[in-house]
């Protein structure tokens, strides 16, 4: 049987030959707190830059430094075994893999987006084009290992991604989660992110708990990712979809919390539609507030957390 995606995620950190970047220092900014019971039943999560630390509070497709995104293209180009099939051009081979990289972004970015405002590439529909063009030179995979071609590019575009950025659970991450999962709290994730991020995110809070079952706290069925939604924040279409998904569980989205570090992305959408919000305030990296947004209605949070499990004080 071939490999998972999460399955993947997990053994693929376990070679002691594969070098990742190490997850960002968190840089607690100085915020007080801002804690009350609410009516809420249900939380939805934001990923990165609440749960999981990462660079810039984000998922990039290049890294700031021109020479980091080359050495995560020739780590891809080593690992999946695909030099045979490139086109022997003057340079390394990671120029001519960045040409066939930026060409398929940026085709995915042009494309018709179905009236989105604002629409999410897939990663592995870049890694998608660059496979088949490589097939064309016969380049083949291990079926058996990584599964179908869909399955594979997407193994790829995790690979790409952990090599570009480094990410770590923020502290008390797994303890918020079972925590609320042991007061029977409904747990969602609204969140900007990619086909991987699911496990990468379980991977992190393994990090914090090696026994934690993050799929029966969040069942799939129970993940709004932008990628699978082709619509990041602030899109009406994940957060419509997050009102649906609640109505489905006899939920209004008074009795939802939202918890992200974004007031424009996370916020303020969630304010909008009528859902409870929560600030996280503990990393001046994810943090994206100015005391200028916090004095505005639309943005202010009903709280503020600087540390996760301070989620559990909201809960009545």
């Amino acid at each position: 049987m071939p490999l998972t995606l999460e399955q993947y995620v997990e053994k693929i950190h376990s070679r002691p030959d594969l070098p990742w970047p190490s997850a960002p220092k968190i840089d607690a900014p100085k915020a007080k707190p801002s804690l009350h019971p609410m009516p809420v039943r249900a939380v939805f999560w934001t990923v990165y830059g609440t749960l999981v630390a990462i660079p810039q509070g984000e998922i990039a497709f290049e890294h700031p430094q021109e020479f980091l995104t080359a050495a995560a293209l020739e780590k891809v180009i080593k690992e999946f075994k695909m030099w045979n099939s490139m086109s022997r051009k003057p340079g390394a081979p990671s120029e001519y893999m960045r040409e066939l990289f930026n060409k398929a972004l940026t085709t995915l970015r042009l494309a018709g987006s179905g009236g989105e405002k604002f629409p999410e590439v897939q990663s592995e529909r870049v890694w998608d084009d660059i496979v088949k063009k490589l097939q064309q030179k016969d380049y083949s995979f291990d079926a058996v290992t990584y599964g179908s071609l869909g399955e594979y590019v997407q193994k790829i575009a995790y690979f790409y991604h952990a090599s570009i950025q480094g990410v770590g659970p923020y502290p008390g991450a797994a303890d918020a989660l079972k925590l609320l999962a042991d007061r029977s709290v409904f747990q969602g994730l609204l969140a900007d992110g990619q086909c991987f991020t699911f496990g990468q995110l379980q991977r992190c809070l393994k990090q914090e708990d090696p026994d934690l079952d993050l799929s029966a706290i969040i069942p799939p069925a129970f993940r709004l990712i932008s990628s699978e939604k082709k619509a990041r924040k602030p899109s009406d279409t994940l957060f419509k979809a997050a009102v649906t998904l609640a109505e489905g569980r006899g939920l209004v989205p008074s009795e939802v919390l939202h918890i992200g570090s974004n007031l424009t992305r996370d916020i303020g959408p969630a304010k909008k539609y009528g859902f409870r919000t929560a600030l996280f305030a503990g990393d001046k990296n994810s943090l994206s507030a100015t005391g200028e947004q916090l004095k505005d209605p639309a943005l202010r949070p009903d709280a503020l957390i600087t540390e996760l499990p301070q989620v559990l004080e909201l809960i009545e």
